[in-house]
């Protein structure tokens, strides 16, 4: 009597073992090159490299900086731009990362009183000197004017650029810098709004500078 062949298990296709089979190897070549791939990640990035036993740096270096008047005790792979250093090992997150080449002017903090633009700049360049960050300049309870006019004002839109804008702002206040328009657009130019609030932007600094 011939035997139902709906009655037994089929034997798998070619194509099936070989989607198995595929599948299969594809996980355990991702399980076994995932932590090197991390770590080759991190080296490009500057961030900490990633082991089984937690972050690792190799090469690391014992560095102080003061920022928003603390000092901060750090290790960092020398090779760690201040902007990584600010948003990766201090978690100051206002200071934005935009171009990543000195470009744009996102990431613009003060460095002894002076605007950097903190992408091109190594951490460790900055050994103990003073470090300023859109997160110390006012709270939300007593803005710096520059922020508050910022906020009359409207100079932002997505806000992506505004702690830069600022930065930049409040150090022009600092240099020589004509009385018109045209000579606050040209201290500015380094920091892009790619909203286009320029007007209300320059509006906002010319509003400080006439009360300061």
């Amino acid at each position: 009597m011939r035997e139902d062949p709906r009655s037994s298990p089929s034997d798998p296709t070619r194509r099936e073992f070989l989607l198995t089979a595929g599948g299969t190897a594809s996980a355990a070549a991702i399980a076994a090159w995932a932590p090197a791939l991390a770590n080759s990640a991190a080296a490009q990035s500057g961030s900490p490299a990633v082991t089984p036993d937690g972050p690792s740096i190799e090469g690391a270096i014992p560095i102080t900086l003061r920022i928003n008047g603390r000092d901060r005790q750090l290790r960092i792979d020398p090779r760690t731009t201040l902007l990584d250093c600010l948003r990766e090992s201090v978690a100051l997150t206002g200071t934005k990362k935009g171009c990543d080449h000195g470009q744009c002017g996102a990431c613009t903090v003060h460095v002894n009183g002076r605007r950097v633009n903190s992408c091109l700049s190594l951490a460790v360049m900055h050994d103990r000197e003073e470090i300023t960050t859109i997160e110390g300049l006012g709270t939300p309870d007593a803005l710096h004017p520059m922020q508050a006019a910022f906020v009359a004002c409207d100079g932002y839109q997505c806000g992506y650029c505004t702690s830069g804008q600022i930065m930049s702002a409040v150090a022009l206040l600092r240099e020589p810098c004509g009385p018109d328009d045209a000579d606050v657009k040209e201290l500015m130019s380094g920091n892009i709004c790619r909203c286009g609030a320029y007007p209300n932007i320059v509006a906002a600094i010319q509003q400080v500078r006439r009360t300061a």
